[in-house]
């Protein structure tokens, strides 16, 4: 995977076709009519109030702006003054612990990782208390807040604040307005390379950071400031991470004025990735082993040093990261898509979908979760091996090799025993993606417009196998999660289209073709290029 400017150099006569040559462009026109949507659901009603949660404004009320020497947060708290406080509440409790026999649990104002017999902790609200409120008036109040300026509910996160931490005062909140992502139709992608109608890709990666880990970072960050804010004992927040979670992390820490600290594996990531927290101002460490070998580290620091520990063993993470699952819900207007198709490789992602689809069937926003489906590398995939072995057997980690997918190049997933639980309870399923298969994948997905990275490759690859072994359907509304922005690995797209990855064909390469800079030579070239891609 050396980098490689042959892309700007080609001697190619003619630029490679993006799709197969039998698919004209005739073939992409756009229908007269959609194929969607589906019947559209009748107005929420709300049939609850309380004096805790903002009303939805009327729909015919002008609100004043705020003074010129006011800014949002002031303008918050002039708002909340007369508010009573949250009657919501959420704890630490061990993932997992089988009912309500277990009387362990811890605030969320504590430093706790762990539970005491060393699983995993999950954070638990109390559904009692947001029960007392129906599901048409959770979809109307969170409806009411999308493409909002109000602090801090304009944030795709916190505009489901109750939801995720309730109890944190929104002036501990350090918020992007990350989330409110676009969840684009892929439409030609659908269409004519898996034959599908209600293909939709949902664009995590257009956020603050250009990943989903923002969406869990604004939230851990955020308690990170309301424990430093009470004096608990926190000099700095440290990570491991493949890139996008270093990147999360130094911006959110850089505009809170907190310390932060990265662990990274050496030249194991792309140069895009590394210059994000080194520009945000963290202490970037270069180590010499892989990610598995940094989350040690990491791990042994913050038992040591009063470094908050920010992988996503911190399972605050997944309380922002669930509400993707919510707005996907609420971008489809409430209705249920029948997969959701997400990449893998630390694996607390899975888990934070499902949580998030299971919260809207459990308080009535929906009668249904969707099936789920996580995606690795063939180079780290001990999911997919722990799941074609029928689950059955004790989890075995691998050692994971390179992969362009980089972000999820682990073969020790911290989550393992979450995911495992959201895919069982979602009838889900496992699926692979091979070096060639992923890049191929983001080439043609790129070639339809789309642009993504790697691992929404590793994804597409996920979906076209299940479709051509007729797991999913041809009319099935279908949802891949797109996890960062492309830009973030342009030097995988120029190595694939320059064909410079050894022992990979590059089937859908389009370099550049050089052409002497007179008429008659232009237009040689453009009358070949023009005559392939005419109809036959």
């Amino acid at each position: 995977m050396a980098a490689s400017c042959s892309l700007f150099h080609s001697s190619s006569s003619a630029a490679a076709a993006s799709l197969p040559r039998h698919q004209t462009s005739s073939q992409f026109r756009i229908p007269t009519s959609a194929p969607y949507p589906r019947p559209r659901r009748s107005p929420a009603v709300i049939t609850c109030t309380s004096s805790t949660l903002d009303p939805a404004p009327s729909s015919n009320s002008v609100k004043p702006r705020r003074p010129a020497d006011e800014n949002i947060r002031d303008e918050a708290r002039r708002h909340r003054a007369a508010s009573a406080a949250s009657t919501f509440s959420a704890k630490y409790v061990p993932f997992n612990a089988g009912g309500p026999e277990s009387d362990e649990s811890y605030s969320l104002d504590e430093i706790v990782y762990r539970s005491r017999s060393g699983g995993l902790l999950d954070v638990q609200h109390d559904i009692d208390a947001l029960k007392k409120f129906d599901g048409a008036y959770w979809r109307d109040l969170f409806d009411s807040r999308v493409g909002k300026t109000n602090w801090p509910y304009g944030s795709g996160v916190w505009s489901k604040k109750e939801w995720v931490l309730p109890e944190i005062h929104p002036d501990d909140i350090v918020s992007a307005f990350e989330g409110n992502s676009n969840l684009f139709w892929a439409e030609r992608f659908g269409k004519h390379l898996v034959g599908m109608d209600d293909l939709w890709v949902k664009h995590c990666g257009i956020s603050h950071t250009g990943s989903f880990k923002d969406l869990g970072m604004t939230v851990l960050v955020s308690q990170v400031n309301r424990l430093r804010k009470l004096n608990r004992p926190i000099v700095g927040v440290g990570c491991a991470s493949t890139g996008d979670t270093s990147a999360a992390l130094s911006a959110y820490c850089a505009s809170a004025g907190i310390p932060s600290i990265v662990f990274l594996p050496t030249n194991k990531i792309s140069m895009a990735q590394l210059v994000q927290p080194i520009a945000n101002g963290a202490f970037v460490l270069s180590i010499d082993t892989d990610f598995d070998g940094c989350m040690k580290l990491i791990r042994e620091v913050t038992s040591e040093l009063p470094i908050y520990l920010a992988n996503s063993l911190n399972s605050l993470r997944l309380e922002g990261q669930k509400t993707a699952a919510i707005e996907i819900l609420q971008q489809f207007d409430w209705e249920v898509p029948d997969w959701v198709i997400v990449p893998g490789g630390n694996l607390g992602n899975i888990y934070a979908f499902y949580k998030g689809f299971k919260m809207c069937q459990e308080l009535g926003l929906v009668d249904k979760i969707p099936r789920l489906v996580c995606a690795q590398a063939a180079n780290a995939n001990p999911l997919y091996r722990h799941f074609k072995s029928g689950w059955g057997t004790d989890f075995k980690p691998v050692k994971a090799t390179t992969t362009f997918a980089s972000a999820i190049q682990i073969g020790d997933p911290v989550s393992i025993d979450r995911a495992v639980y959201a895919l069982q309870r979602s009838n889900g399923i496992v699926e692979e993606a091979t070096e060639e298969e992923l890049m191929d994948a983001m080439a043609l997905a790129d070639s339809t417009g789309m642009f993504i990275c790697p691992h929404t490759g590793v994804a597409l690859t996920a979906l076209m196998k299940l479709r051509k072994s007729g797991v999913i359907g041809a009319s099935d509304r279908t949802v891949v999660v797109s996890t960062a922005h492309g830009l973030k690995f342009s030097q995988a797209k120029i190595d694939y289209h320059s064909k410079a990855i050894p022992e990979m064909a590059s089937r859908f390469a389009n370099p550049p073709v050089e052409v002497k800079a007179d008429f008659g030579s232009v237009m040689d070239v453009l009358m070949k290029h023009l005559g392939d891609k005419a109809p036959k």
